[in-house]
């Protein structure tokens, strides 16, 4: 069993995306990654989306594309339903790498790029610490890069660089 903090440094290396805050929240069914400007197309008689995915520093020119995997409602954090677009993706936590669901939605408002929900998690033998952060360290890639030949140039989020202390050192503030 491996324990992991409330919030943890990920990386999606099929959207060159080396380094990002994610919240682990059981709360929530369905991952979700904060991407705009959906744009869908097909490709060899499969929808895809292209979108772009808005980090600190980076050209908005940069744009991600991947095939549709589902379309379904999922409540906003408001509790509203909302019909969203739905990815299949590789996660990497420190030394592990796993295909999850994200689905994707304007996440400009929220603190967290990405929620990991409970699906992205289950079976894979992690225990939720709630009271601290950051228990994994950063994505490891160096032992790992040839599993992802496509994702040279990895990005790394400004906002995924900020500290983060343990929730013991700050009062226990989640």
């Amino acid at each position: 069993m491996t324990e992991i903090g409330w919030r943890e440094m990920v990386g999606l290396p099929e959207f060159q995306i080396a380094s990002l805050r994610a919240k682990i929240d059981t709360g929530a069914r369905t991952s979700a990654l904060h991407a705009v400007d959906l744009k869908r197309f097909e490709r060899h008689g499969t929808s895809w989306v292209e979108f772009h995915i808005p980090l600190p520093g980076q050209p908005r020119s940069k744009r991600s594309a991947a095939p549709i995997a589902d379309e379904r409602p999922i409540k906003n954090t408001s509790g509203v339903a909302e019909q969203r677009i739905i990815v299949e993706t590789t996660l990497v936590l420190a030394k592990r790498h796993w295909r999850i669901e994200v689905s994707l939605a304007d996440r400009e408002n929220m603190e967290f790029d990405l929620i990991l929900g409970r699906t992205a998690l289950r079976g894979r033998r992690l225990l939720v610490n709630p009271g601290r952060s950051s228990l994994a360290g950063q994505p490891a890639y160096p032992a790992m890069a040839e599993d992802f030949p496509e994702s040279g140039g990895l990005r790394t989020s400004q906002r995924g660089l900020d500290p983060m202390p343990d929730a013991a050192t700050q009062g226990n503030k989640p």
